[in-house]
């Protein structure tokens, strides 16, 4: 009887020990693919994270270098226009000014303009704005030429904000054309800027 007993007792806890044994080793299964997903996921984030950032940086670099390149061309443009101004200002500024303050010079371009306004009418009326301080040298030159000039009537004004030059229209008012240095130095600038460019920087 206490054989038996012994031998029940034994056996119970032998199947209590291989059933304790089963359970941790489930456990330690169940734990180990968790593990082994967890970190099958970490990994496949991380790459996922490293492509993300990889194509960042690519793009990063691209838009950089695009950048770069379009400031540089910029720039070069830049300073090209820059000598093309330079130049172009050298060239006419100068001589412009000067031909302007030769009052001869200014005659022939007035009489000229005169005699040029509207050839296929037999009379017209203009009217000559010109700088106040050419009131002496120019005014009475023109006051006593206009018959010779033109067979209709010339309007002499004068205008202390001018500097340089004339205008001219007709005597009603509609429009008057200027003929500044200024307005010299700028048409030949924009006639010379483009051919300028050319010479100094080929077919651009």
């Amino acid at each position: 009887m206490e054989n038996k007993l012994q031998e029940l007792t034994s056996k119970i806890y032998k199947e209590g020990i291989e059933r304790a044994k089963e359970e941790a080793d489930k456990i330690l299964e169940e734990a180990r693919k968790e593990a082994e997903e967890a970190r099958s996921k970490a990994k496949k984030e991380a790459q996922q994270i490293m492509d993300q950032a990889e194509k960042e940086a690519y793009e990063l670099k691209r838009n950089t270098e695009s950048e770069i390149k379009l400031i540089a061309r910029q720039s070069v443009a830049g300073i090209k226009q820059q000598i093309v101004s330079l130049i172009t200002v050298k060239a006419t500024e100068e001589p412009v000014k000067k031909a302007f303050e030769d009052k001869d010079f200014l005659k022939k371009i007035i009489e000229t303009t005169i005699k040029n306004w509207n050839p296929g009418q037999d009379s017209f009326d203009l009217q000559l704005l010109l700088p106040k301080e050419d009131e002496k040298s120019l005014g009475e030159y023109f006051s006593s030429r206009q018959k010779g000039l033109l067979k209709g009537g010339l309007e002499i004004r004068f205008d202390e904000r001018m500097s340089s030059g004339f205008k001219i229209g007709p005597a009603d008012g509609r429009f008057l054309i200027s003929f500044s240095d200024e307005d010299f130095d700028n048409f030949f600038r924009n006639y010379l800027r483009p051919r300028t460019t050319k010479l100094l920087f080929g077919g651009e």
